[in-house]
């Protein structure tokens, strides 16, 4: 399982000063969701200088691939990247860092791989926090033939990861009529429908499930107080544990809608105006071999599994086409909050470096031991179809 740990880390550690370059050059230009040209252009580069086989604009704009094929039959591995960064906070979320990551590991796993076969991967996954590139490539069929999708993302702990919620992000656009504010009864006001809108969806938490999170704002609601808006409208995320109960939850929120409708003389439509993620699917198996190897690279207070969901990710639609895995690394301290200038810091951080060579380490040599012992590559894809023929009933 270690075999090839010291060859990796010692690859990874010779180009840590290239690797920090790039996740302080991200820094520096931080590039929201589906603008992260100059970071994919960057990145693209690095992989090429390596000898992979680059295509930019994968799938999406933004989106890459590196490909290495040894030219030996064996397991295909594939590294996930993200770069995109959050407007005000600029790396709050460590994206840069990760993106260096999935480059180091691929790359040190690319220079044992000719003696192991097999293939490694270095997928660039643009627009994390909201429109999901991930789902674009998992519905390309992207991972269909990828034996394990590996990512570390940093944070505040070490850890195995754990689950993640369904996330549907719903839009309601209320149309009434203009009217003059001392004659309402010539209108109809949207904002009205919007409003009982929202207190309708309100009264759904007292009767949702465990683990089920409802955010909503007001995006529009007129222009002047002395005009009847005629147009309003309001954003929501609906979260919950699966995916089939988000949806669920959203005709409930529909109904809500229509109701309002009904009694303000309005109408409505109703459109998905982000990428909905899917819920994380746990591989236990991939998580323990994670666990092995920040053991040996001394990683230490390593949290287990999340068994509660937490927040939503795009990595989800992964999980549900091939075997995947996603760890924590710390980079700083639990006063840091995620999202936050001080973590986007942290990632250029004396942590942050020390943190991308040991999770690029740990999944190079995990990449290393699925190739070379195909009894363990078994088993994490036999738990994979086993978790899909249980989601299936």
């Amino acid at each position: 399982m270690y075999k090839y740990l010291e060859a990796v880390k010692e690859n990874i550690s010779q180009r840590l000063d290239w690797y920090m370059s790039a996740v302080e050059e991200m820094y520096r230009n931080p590039e929201i969701g589906n603008q992260e040209f100059k970071s994919m252009a960057l990145l693209a580069g690095m992989l090429e200088k390596e000898g992979f086989d680059v295509e930019t604009a994968f799938v999406v704009p933004t989106g890459f691939i590196g490909r290495y094929d040894s030219g030996k039959p064996g397991p295909t591995i594939a590294y996930l990247c993200e770069y995109d960064a959050l407007p005000e906070v600029g790396h709050g979320c460590g994206h840069n860092l990760i993106a260096a990551i999935g480059v180091g590991a691929g790359t040190a796993l690319k220079s044992v791989i000719g003696e192991l076969g097999g293939r490694v991967w270095v997928v660039g996954t643009p627009a994390e926090e909201n429109f999901g590139g991930k789902v674009s490539m998992a519905e390309a069929g992207v991972f269909d033939k990828v034996d394990a999708a590996m990512m570390i993302h940093p944070g505040s702990k070490n850890g195995l990861g754990g689950r993640t919620n369904a996330l549907n992000p719903v839009k309601f656009e209320f149309f009434g009529k203009n009217a003059h504010g001392c004659k309402p009864h010539e209108g109809k006001s949207a904002l009205d429908a919007a409003v009982l809108t929202f207190t309708n969806i309100n009264f759904l938490r007292q009767f949702c499930l465990p683990n089920t999170f409802i955010h909503g704002i007001f995006r529009d609601g007129g222009q002047a107080a002395n005009v009847i808006p005629a147009y309003a409208s309001l954003e929501y995320y609906f979260r919950g544990t699966t995916m089939p109960y988000v949806q669920e939850l959203t005709q409930k929120a529909i109904q809500c809608a229509e109701g309002a409708c009904l009694a303000t003389g309005t109408t409505f439509k109703h459109s998905i105006y982000e990428c909905p993620y899917d819920d994380f699917v746990i591989n236990y198996t991939l998580a323990e071999l994670l666990r092995e190897q920040y053991k040996a690279l001394e990683v230490e207070n390593i949290e287990e599994v999340r068994e509660q969901p937490s927040g939503s990710s795009d990595i989800g639609s992964v999980s549900y086409r091939c075997p995947a895995l996603h760890g924590y690394i710390k980079i700083a301290d639990e006063c840091v909050a995620g999202h936050s200038r001080e973590m986007a810091d942290a990632t250029i951080s004396p942590e942050g470096r020390e943190g991308l060579l040991k999770a690029a380490a740990s999944l190079a040599s995990l990449g290393a031991t699925l190739i070379s012992e195909p009894e363990t590559l078994k088993k994490v894809k036999a738990e994979f179809n086993e978790s899909m023929a249980k989601l299936k009933k």
